[in-house]
């Protein structure tokens, strides 16, 4: 019996991966614009960073972590999302101490314990970026828009922004009250998990996917209304910035997101044809997550999007992406001499920067011209045992058949020039 990929993995084929590399180059490209630099985080981490930063009340923390003890008996998790191994590495090599704010953005998979389903899976992939040492609410504004311009660049559209504010420490623990007030006649009605986050942190319940739970969580409490005046302000801010921007934006009050390190702004980036699956992205501030997890101090905002959920979004919207595996050249040989001597031209081809390729399989002249047409390839040359006597080269474009002579020894320069 075969091995097959373990559930809620997928392999990424070669036509797969063109579109995954052009989203992460034009979301590089991006960030690069936006003054963002690239920084990459281990696959691993300890447990302890993801128990205390993303909190122990989660859904991520209690069923879907990957841990498990390594050969020295440390407690070691595959990261589950990004935030906190970026903040950790921040404050372990003292980037604090530099000119800030720091802009950062990454790539990479994530891994959680979940059930598979469309857009959602086990191992998945985020581009993310994060913006320590600052809590202006024009870099809240300007983390949101960076998502939004990636996603518009890559050709989509009908996209919402859903905005919140979870407000800080002092007025979330007012709002924790009126949420348990709120469920305490109700609270042998509520599934396991929440009656177990009833006492310690009772927004989780506002984030539970039980229908029957949701019934309850429709008509709670609103935390805008119980922020205090720094967070009130804060928002305000934020929904200033954006308007200057002419982005839209709806107020959504349900919007808690499902990490504890959440302060202040919170949004999701949502396209309603995906389904049940369709936030893009979001993220949040959290500027209480340094001081949880390192002892300091410093503010944070960021957000991750889901490759995966922009493939899919990408589909449902039937955008073309401009890709292309045409090649620049396809050598075609006749004899064993000539496969040898276009074996040497195909090295300096490809230093010299064109994409070029040769048949490996003992195919037919006719059969390597069909190679040259099914790889779409621009020119083929062939070159046979006449070709070398006269030490040239035929070369023909493929799309109009026409057929010139080029000298052997000029064959590297003429053929860039004639491509370029």
């Amino acid at each position: 019996m075969s091995i097959k990929k373990p559930r809620g993995t997928n392999d990424i084929l070669p036509e797969d991966s063109l579109k995954w590399q052009y989203i992460e180059d034009t979301a590089r490209d991006i960030c690069t614009r936006y003054n963002y630099e690239e920084i990459r985080t281990p696959i691993f981490e300890n447990t302890d960073l993801f128990q205390r930063g993303i909190g122990e009340a989660t859904d991520i923390v209690e069923k879907e972590m990957y841990t498990f003890n390594d050969k020295g008996g440390r407690s070691i998790t595959l990261r589950p999302e990004g935030t906190a191994s970026v903040v950790r590495a921040f404050l372990e090599h003292k980037i604090y101490g530099q000119a800030q704010p720091t802009k950062y953005f990454y790539y990479g998979p994530m891994f959680r314990y979940e059930r598979p389903q469309s857009g959602r899976y086990r191992q998945f992939h985020q581009m993310g970026v994060e913006v320590l040492g600052t809590d202006s609410p024009a870099i809240d504004a300007e983390v949101i828009s960076l998502g939004l311009q990636i996603l518009k660049e890559l050709g989509l559209s009908d996209l919402e922004v859903h905005l919140n504010s979870v407000g800080c420490p002092v007025c979330r623990e007012d709002y924790r009250e009126e949420l348990r007030d709120h469920f305490a006649d109700d609270l042998e009605e509520l599934c396991s998990d929440c009656q177990s986050r009833y006492d310690r942190n009772p927004l989780r319940i506002l984030d539970c996917k039980n229908e029957k739970c949701q019934e309850y969580t429709a008509d709670a409490p609103e935390i805008i209304d119980s922020l205090c005046e720094d967070c009130a302000d804060h928002f305000k801010e934020v929904q200033n910035y954006l308007q200057r921007l002419d982005i839209d934006y709806i107020i959504d009050s349900s919007l808690v997101r499902g990490l504890d390190y959440y302060t202040k702004t919170a949004f999701e980036i949502m396209y309603t044809g995906l389904g049940a699956q369709d936030t893009i992205f979001g993220g949040g501030r959290y500027d209480g997550l340094a001081e949880e997890i390192g002892g300091r101090e410093i503010p944070g905002i960021g957000f991750a999007m889901g490759m995966e959920r922009i493939i899919l979004a990408l589909e449902e919207q039937d955008v073309d992406l401009p890709l292309t595996t045409d090649l620049d050249l396809f050598i075609t040989t006749i004899g064993q001499p000539a496969k040898e001597t276009a074996f040497e031209y195909l090295y300096q081809l490809r230093q010299a920067g064109l994409k070029v390729e040769m048949d490996y399989l003992g195919r037919s002249v006719k059969g390597q011209m069909k190679c040259a047409d099914r790889t779409n390839a621009q020119y083929s040359i062939i070159l046979g045992g006449n070709e070398l006597e006269k030490g040239t080269a035929t070369v023909r474009n493929m799309e109009t058949g026409e057929e010139t002579e080029i000298k052997l020894n000029n064959l590297v320069e003429e053929m860039n020039e004639l491509i370029a």
